[in-house]
């Protein structure tokens, strides 16, 4: 049955989706579109509906690739071994096809890989084409394009920059023709790209859902109709088809023949400069598509505006935050503040005062510690249970004398909620990779795995679930062949010729919060970037499919505040609703976050836990009777030495005259990636050399 196909014209209310892909279809040069936004925005009947729109194709009869007869260059290797053996290359027509890969797709079957019943049946090695030769000279359609792995995304992307497809995989060597137009789509909330896939997308477009309800009436209106007589619908919409199909057809013709003045190419540069974009594949993609906008439009020579029109389509995805200023500038920075008034207030200080004129001064004060204020510790908590919020021995008395202490009940310290500060992408954190084989699913950490599923990287002798490496084997095989008989088969294998395949995948992990909640966190809006910092921190757990925990230390006691769970809505919860107040035991958290690392590995061997430090690493309040900062060290030495539960530690301490590198230190001993909560943030100069 003939599948119909929604008029491309009928679509409303998505006129940059459109263009995007008709640009690509008028210059496969562009690489492609991303389209990211909502579900049920007409994505995937934009795209099918395109190639509707298409001439259809020349093919040569019985071609596994879809070859063009008419180009030569670009013929696969069969049909050139049939031009040799003095075959006449039949021709038949066909539409453009649209490729969908499912997310589930392994890389043998997106590449293709040995076809082991012919090498079985005849003892020689052939090539199975895969998705990506039935591909060629269509489209591929990936609906979720993040969630796949890695790996497939960039097979994708190389392919379709080059036009052709290498395969080097189970002792086999092939090319390839594979030049097609990629479409992908994707709902941000799942998780982004890394930078290096999104700048391989040529064009990104973001879709959502119209907001004009007369609009949206008209998209009833027109399904409707639609889904009542198809035929009839098609019927109605054909001329604005048939138009649409020749100006696309024109365009596709002068497109090479389109020229730009100098003057506009400096304009595409300054743009990409502008918006900071990495490398340059981003200049030229904007001239090949204000040139492809300028064939759309009828015209031989590029305007002005098709430049800006080409920015909003090419620079989306690729723009980037300005690098952080350099220490000589954030230096000149503060000297200004500096000079102003030492009891200026925060405007957001001023507004909380008028709701609580105590809260002022009942907020727990910045921590100005010195050498010797840190060797003496403050007493054991036993000693003064009444002591409720943290009054710091380091408090400069000019600043709060005792006229202008609050008077609180002693036994109520007082505490504060702060609001959420601004998530962002946060950089990439994963385990390192040891040899243990491990279930599960996720999308953080690569480990090695004893199911079926994951990528094939080597075989072993080892038998462990008869996953079959049939190319190990059959070369294990191979130079015994003389010596043994074959009855009625081209090979014979013996059980020591049998190799098994050793397959790799992503996981999840079990990511522990281990948040100082104490009264220093309060000063210089600290607890708003610490949150804003683990909402991050969050979001980026619930895309990679992880397990979260969350455990706060506070006044004289660390609380678990949620086990470990899938549920990052409820950690998002508590952490709106976490308060801050009292001393820092330091210490006791790190004992609570142990217990529970120690508590899920015995319940799930199988999981990878991550702790996960917030704090300054001031502690100040031990569990027995060691000072503070030396129960701390000891305890940090007790989770080093249990070496699968892996730390990082995020800075919170501000930069000053004096710095005590505390967390820096805690780090260390916990033998654990350290970050200042500023370096966390993904997209910096940094981040992109080193993963580059």
């Amino acid at each position: 049955m003939s599948r119909f196909v929604y008029p491309f014209s009928a679509i409303v209310g998505q006129e940059k989706l459109q263009k995007g892909l008709i640009f690509n279809a008028i210059n496969p040069k562009i690489n492609g579109i991303l389209i990211r936004g909502e579900k049920g925005t007409a994505k995937s009947t934009a795209v099918r509906a395109l190639a509707a729109l298409l001439p259809v194709i020349e093919m040569a009869e019985g071609c596994r690739f879809n070859c063009n007869p008419q180009d030569a260059a670009s013929l696969c290797a069969d049909c050139r071994e049939r031009i040799a053996a003095g075959q006449v290359l039949t021709t038949r027509k066909r539409p453009v096809q649209v490729i969908d890969l499912p997310v589930s797709a392994t890389e043998d079957r997106v590449v293709g890989s040995l076809d082991f019943e012919y090498a079985i049946k005849y003892g020689k090695p052939r090539f199975e084409p895969g998705i990506l030769a039935k591909a060629n000279r269509g489209i591929v359609y990936i609906d979720e394009v993040n969630l796949l792995d890695d790996h497939i995304v960039d097979v994708l992307l190389d392919a379709a920059a080059m036009g052709t497809n290498i395969v080097e995989r189970e002792g086999i060597s092939y090319a390839h023709p594979a030049e097609f137009m990629l479409v992908g789509t994707m709902n941000p909330e799942e998780g982004e790209l890394r930078p290096q896939f999104l700048d391989r997308f040529g064009l990104c477009v973001q879709v959502q859902g119209v907001k004009d309800p007369q609009i949206r009436v008209e998209i009833i209106k027109r399904r409707e109709e639609y889904d009542a007589d198809p035929l009839g619908f098609i019927a109605k919409w054909e001329k604005e088809e048939q138009n649409l199909a020749k100006r696309i057809a024109a365009a596709r013709k002068i497109v090479a023949q389109i020229q730009i003045s100098n003057e506009l190419i400096n304009l595409a540069a300054d743009l990409c400069v502008k918006e900071n974009v990495a490398g340059h594949r981003a200049d030229i993609t904007l001239v090949t598509t204000a040139r492809t906008i300028a064939a759309w439009h009828g015209r031989t020579e590029v305007l002005a505006d098709d430049i800006q029109e080409a920015a909003e389509l090419v620079l989306f995805h690729r723009f980037r935050e300005a690098p952080p200023p350099s220490r000589e500038q954030q230096e000149t920075q503060q000297e200004e503040p500096e000079e102003q008034d030492t009891n200026e207030q925060d405007p957001a200080d001023n507004d909380r005062t008028e709701e609580d004129p105590r809260q002022e001064d009942a907020e727990p004060q910045e921590p100005k510690e010195t050498e010797e204020t840190l060797e003496q510790e403050k007493p054991e908590p036993q000693t003064d249970p009444e002591d409720g919020e943290e009054q710091e021995a380091e408090e400069d008395p000019e600043e709060h004398s005792e006229e202008e202490q609050p008077m609180s009940p002693p036994s109520a310290p007082l505490e504060k909620v702060f609001a959420i500060g601004n998530p962002f992408t946060v950089k990439k954190i994963a385990n390192e990779r040891d040899p243990i084989l491990r279930k599960g699913s996720g999308r953080r950490s690569r480990t090695k795995t004893a199911s079926r599923a994951g990528r094939y990287i080597r075989s072993t002798l080892q038998r462990r679930n008869n996953d079959l490496a049939f190319d190990a084997t059959m070369r294990s095989a191979a130079p015994h062949q003389i010596y043994r008989r074959r009855e009625g088969v081209a090979i014979a294998i013996e059980t020591a010729d049998i190799r098994e395949k050793i397959r790799e995948k992503r996981i999840g992990n079990l990511l522990l919060f281990l948040v100082d909640a104490s009264g220093s966190m309060g000063a210089q809006q600290r607890m708003v970037e610490t949150k804003g910092a683990i909402l991050s921190l969050l979001l980026d757990a619930y895309q990679k499919r992880d397990k979260i925990g969350l455990i706060a230390f506070k006044g004289n006691t660390a609380e678990v505040l949620l086990p470990p769970t899938n549920s990052v809505e409820m950690g998002q919860k508590l952490l709106e609703e976490l308060p801050t107040g009292g001393k820092t035991p330091l210490s006791a958290g790190l004992y609570k976050a142990y217990e529970v690392a120690k508590t899920n590995l015995f319940k799930e061997p199988n999981i990878s836990p991550l702790l996960i430090i917030i704090s300054d690493g001031k502690g100040n309040v031990s569990m027995g009777e060691d000072k503070a900062l030396v129960e701390v060290q000891k305890m940090a030495q007790i989770i080093q030495e249990a070496e699968r539960i892996k730390t990082l530690v995020i800075d919170v301490e501000k930069e000053g005259l004096i710095t005590f590198g505390l967390a820096q230190k805690l780090a260390q001993t916990l033998g654990g990636d350290y970050f200042k909560i500023d370096d966390l943030k993904a997209d910096t100069l940094v981040q992109a050399v080193k993963q580059a």
